[in-house]
């Protein structure tokens, strides 16, 4: 399949004020980022939704023991507000999107799912995913009727995104995830099946984990990955870095994640896609809802 030419963004404000998050007594939770270690997953790659490819996640099989990263700070369990790209200093916003009209997400930025949702299962709906109040909203019901959408902005190899996300309701079989996602598919289903998770929550409102994939199901190790307590309901910043000899993770400014071998560096055109993907276990689940404040893309 050709590669999805992009279509120009309106430039977003550069720092608008983040939303304030809850005030929490939880302290500070141990960092765990082990880029050397990896799941041996079973992963089964995205049906296609219209009018885009709609990447879907894979369940995470049980993980390797875990090996933390040298120079990795803890990270809060509830958010500091701090942006990687103001503590880094990325520059500028060069694309993205402060969700500030309500209604639909903008068309000239987003396309919005409407088909089958992960694996067959449940359905991505359209009607799921709204703006308003300056932020967007996806929900998914009871019946797995959930949604997602991917940008048209900022299709391209390496850069910085940032994304301001809180998880209101989570039950475990509801993962929001940010995805970096091949702007050709076949890059995502074929040869290494390239794919970066900078944040997904695939156990409830306590935990965060990345996941940088670098095989296809079946051909040894699938991916490197970190996992982070946290409290996913109050809002955090999530950050990825993805240069020729790395792929860095942010949460609140603070470093999580790092894999720095270089045949696990992406080297195909991506772009971001925001999605809560239905995993159903066979027990009942609880309506979920995630919101973003703003994406924003840097240089």
């Amino acid at each position: 399949m050709a590669k999805s030419e992009a279509k120009p963004a309106d430039k977003p404000a550069s720092a608008p004020a983040p939303k304030p998050a809850a005030a929490q007594a939880a302290a500070a939770a141990p960092a765990v980022a082990p880029a050397s270690a990896v799941l041996p997953a079973t992963a089964a790659k995205p049906a296609v939704s219209a009018p885009k490819p709609a990447p879907v996640k894979a369940p995470v099989a049980q993980q390797a023991k875990s090996v933390p990263a040298a120079n990795v700070a803890p990270v809060a369990a509830a958010g500091s507000g701090r942006q990687a790209a103001t503590t880094l200093g990325w520059g500028p916003v060069v694309a993205g999107d402060e969700f500030s009209n309500t209604g639909v997400p903008d068309r000239a930025k987003w396309s919005v799912y409407n088909g089958k949702g992960h694996a067959g299962k449940g359905l991505r709906s359209r009607d799921a995913v709204t703006v308003g109040g300056g932020a967007l909203t996806i929900k998914g019901d009871a019946a797995g009727k959930t949604g997602g959408m991917s940008a048209k902005f900022a299709r391209q190899k390496y850069g910085k995104w940032e994304t301001r996300m809180r998880v209101a309701h989570n039950d475990p079989q509801y993962h929001p995830v940010l995805i970096l996602w091949p702007d050709n598919s076949a890059d995502a289903y074929n040869g290494k099946c390239w794919e970066i998770d900078y944040a997904e929550g695939n156990n409830g409102p306590g935990r965060m984990s990345f996941f940088n994939h670098i095989a296809c199901p079946g051909n040894g190790k699938v991916h490197t990955y970190a996992k982070k307590a946290i409290d996913t309901r109050q809002w955090h910043n999530y950050a990825v870095e993805w240069s020729p000899t790395k792929i860095t993770g942010y949460i609140d400014g603070v470093k999580w994640y790092e894999d720095t071998t270089p045949a696990n560096i992406a080297n195909v055109s991506m772009h971001q896609t925001i999605q809560l993907d239905w995993f159903p276990s066979g027990g009942a689940t609880t309506p979920s809802q995630m919101d973003v404040d703003w994406v924003r893309v840097y240089k």
